[in-house]
């Protein structure tokens, strides 16, 4: 697939590029891609999606800390796919997934997540879409260092016990296969945007 990856130099696209040719996809400019990923920043990632949108482009977009309901209306407008997901690693997904299942009988819970210096939004777009899971408000902790990649653990409290629930990211590379699996998928998706790579794992 011909593929426009936004943020190529940066963290995670410095290694999400050589996966996609790897993987056997090409990487183009807009004009020539049949889908776009978007790991940049909060500050340039929607008109990133909406010059997508407006060339009938579908996207994937790893970006945090941006408001997806603009989008959404002119993606469906347009008939296009957009897929937001705060977190790709498919650990990830299956920890907020356990987090939601946990919550219904440990309902006391307080959010730790933890990122590099350099990491924009706090709290985290993972951190912020466990707690809607979860429901009610719940309390999120955000620590950013040097140091640190992409960390978060759930702590649930009852009488007598504590459970929690983390999951570490100790190198981008756990990125790649949820976002592979999100361009296979992506034809499938209805037009707007679909938030959350849980929408695909079944």
């Amino acid at each position: 697939m011909n593929v426009r990856l936004n943020g190529r130099g940066g963290k995670v696209g410095s290694v999400l590029g050589p996966a996609l040719e790897a993987a056997g996809h090409r990487l183009v400019e807009l004009d020539d891609a049949e889908a776009m990923i978007d790991f940049t920043g909060p500050d340039v990632v929607v008109p990133n999606v909406l010059a997508a949108v407006e060339a009938g482009v579908p996207a994937i977009v790893g970006t945090t800390g941006w408001d997806t309901a603009d989008v959404d209306g002119r993606a469906r407008d347009a008939g296009v796919a957009v897929l937001y997901a705060p977190n790709f690693a498919i650990g990830a997904v299956l920890m907020m997934r356990f987090a939601e299942t946990a919550a219904r009988y440990l309902p006391d819970a307080e959010i730790v997540e933890l990122h590099h210096a350099a990491k924009r939004d706090a709290p985290s777009g993972t951190a912020k879409a466990t707690a809607a899971r979860i429901g009610g408000d719940v309390p999120i902790h955000s620590v950013r260092l040097p140091g640190l990649v992409a960390h978060q653990e759930i702590l649930f409290g009852g009488d007598g016990q504590v459970l929690t629930i983390r999951h570490d990211t100790s190198s981008r590379e756990a990125f790649v296969p949820g976002v592979l699996l999100a361009l296979a998928r992506l034809p499938e998706l209805p037009p707007g945007v679909t938030i959350g790579l849980d929408a695909l794992l079944g």
